[in-house]
């Protein structure tokens, strides 16, 4: 899944908020290096951002989303908490629907995603709740998600899970959740683990964003050795490479 950050704060540096050839070239790149989902976001979702409106949002990926749909033949997920947003990204193009909130901000989008039949990614967000042990707060905020989709008749065989990498989790506690990926096999969902250039691999390197490549593929490699089935990655090509070795490790061999 290749990221393109449709905002002018992204915490990445990698915002495109109203350069729309630019997010085409990008989209262009990403099918290239054959990114399977482009995941385009419309509002930052780092520590301490701006809450913009919702209409921004929408403005912010439906244009995006648009131009890329014409011009790639990827699938497009929409990343987002707000199922107005979301509704109208599908409209617009989008396939899959990435909530980082797991349906618990805005009680429609799990409606949305029964109604549309879509897939949709469902994480766990563990900013501003009390922490016990990693893996249990993981799976009850998991808990409280499949009960909303019971309640809207969400189809699980369209749900993939992430726990939530460098959401409200401290360094230690991110590496423990990468250790402990294995665990999460017994949700019978697949994983997603998004962990491109965040602050935690900064922290153990010392480095700056645009120098977290290499830390990058660490977390990669390891995650999918731990049974990951989708990274969300900034830099697709350097990754691609990553994910056809260790693919070729763990689950492929080459015969």
């Amino acid at each position: 899944m290749g990221i393109i950050n449709a905002t002018e704060d992204s915490f990445s540096g990698d915002g495109l908020k109203n350069r729309l050839d630019d997010a085409v070239a990008l989209a262009k790149s990403f099918e290239l290096a054959g990114v399977d989902v482009i995941d385009v976001g419309g509002a930052s979702s780092r520590p301490g951002a701006s809450v913009i409106p919702i209409q921004v949002e929408i403005e912010n990926v439906v244009t995006i989303i648009e131009a890329i749909r014409n011009q790639t033949s990827v699938p497009i997920s929409v990343d987002t908490t707000w199922a107005s947003v979301a509704e109208q990204a599908i409209y617009a193009g989008a396939n899959i629907i990435n909530d980082i909130s797991g349906f618990q901000l805005d009680p429609e989008m799990a409606s949305l995603v029964a109604e549309k039949m879509v897939p949709a990614v469902i994480m766990h967000n563990q900013r501003d709740r009390k922490h016990f042990d990693v893996v249990a707060d993981v799976v009850k905020g998991l808990e409280k998600t499949l009960q909303i989709c019971d309640d809207a008749h969400v189809d699980k065989g369209n749900l993939i899970f992430d726990p939530g990498f460098g959401f409200g989790w401290s360094v230690r506690q991110n590496l423990e959740l990468l250790q402990r990926l294995p665990e999460f096999w017994a949700l019978n969902l697949p994983l997603l683990i998004g962990t491109s250039r965040k602050s935690s691999i900064g922290t153990i390197l010392g480095n700056k964003v645009s120098e977290r490549r290499f830390g990058t593929a660490a977390t990669v490699a390891q995650a999918i050795c731990a049974g990951v089935d989708v990274v969300r990655v900034h830099d697709a090509f350097e990754m691609r490479d990553v994910v056809a070795v260790t693919d070729a490790i763990v689950r492929r061999p080459i015969t």
